[in-house]
């Protein structure tokens, strides 16, 4: 009987040592705080945004004369200097046949009314500046040989390579964006694209004007800025404000629904940018807040508490 009240004693003892180290464990359990994760918060923006491309376009000169030879002889005048401004009409070289050299006035001595000189002068074709000089004074050149080319500074346009697929961000436009390289803007007409592609780049060329008040070097290469979506008056968080799954289908933000409490919300995105993303839907108000810093990996309906960042303290 003794033994039987003893092990009764010993299995009873284990029963209240298992019901007290339940409690604990849940006394433990309660007593865990929840996790609270700091973040910062910031409200949405509104503005003019647009998603561009941009591409390299070359300036050259579309339209040079050559200025030949009409005739054998030599230059006995070549009033032509590299990048010397000339017009219609202007006398540029003048040539006497080898045989007026040769004969040198014995003509005019032999019959004064005859009048030969042998002495022919090369006129400038069109308005412009030398680029080139071939030839000068004293030199013996050939009937059609090159003495100089003539460029036309009107003739000046960027040429633009198009990719096929971007034609719908240029075509029908007017004008678009250039940026020269020392960081000059300017707008330039679109004059006009020519028939033929390229068919290993598959790019098509697109005529640019431009209007400037000083002259530009040919092979001058310019970034031309091609918009494909723009919105006067987007609603746009930053790029850090928007989480999206693995396989980019699905983006949402962490709005505050209290000042604890953030609570998972599914967006539609619009244009993107550098540094911004446009919220198409829902539509936030200005009192809004949504977790910049502190939002990855956060549940729905997570606790947080909201930091100033170090920038906005006083």
């Amino acid at each position: 009987m003794k033994k039987y009240f003893l092990y009764i004693a010993f299995v009873g003892g284990i029963l209240l040592a298992g019901c007290q180290a339940k409690k604990e464990a849940a006394a433990t359990v309660e007593e865990t705080p929840e996790a609270i994760t700091p973040v910062t918060v910031i409200a949405i923006s509104t503005g003019p945004m647009e998603e561009f491309v941009e591409l390299n376009a070359t300036s050259v000169f579309r339209q040079k004369w050559i200025l030949r030879s009409n005739l054998n002889g030599y230059l006995q005048k070549a009033d032509v200097q590299l990048n010397k401004k000339v017009s219609t009409g202007q006398a540029l070289f003048t040539i006497k046949t080898k045989e007026a050299v040769s004969i040198g006035n014995t003509i005019d001595i032999l019959d004064p009314s005859f009048k030969f000189s042998g002495v022919n002068t090369i006129h400038s074709n069109g308005t412009g500046f030398i680029s080139e000089v071939t030839h000068q004074p004293g030199d013996y050149v050939q009937d059609g040989e090159q003495l100089a080319v003539v460029t036309d500074t009107r003739s000046f346009v960027f040429l633009l390579d198009l990719p096929y697929g971007m034609r719908p961000y240029i075509i029908g436009k007017k004008s678009v964006q250039l940026t020269l390289p020392d960081g000059e803007k300017m707008m330039a007409s679109v004059s006009g694209v020519m028939p033929g592609m390229d068919s290993a780049s598959q790019t098509q060329r697109v005529i640019l004007k431009v209007n400037t008040t000083h002259t530009l070097p040919e092979n001058l290469i310019a970034k031309v800025r091609l918009v494909k979506h723009e919105a006067s008056n987007a609603a746009f968080l930053p790029k850090a404000a928007v989480l999206s799954d693995e396989a980019q289908s699905s983006f949402w933000v962490m709005k505050l629904i209290n000042d604890s409490t953030a609570a998972k919300t599914i967006i539609q995105k619009g244009i993107e940018t550098g540094d911004n993303v446009q919220i198409v839907s829902p539509v936030f108000s200005p009192q809004d807040k949504i977790l910049l810093t502190g939002n990855y990996a956060l549940p729905d309906t997570a606790k947080v508490k909201v930091s100033v960042p170090a920038s906005t303290k006083d």
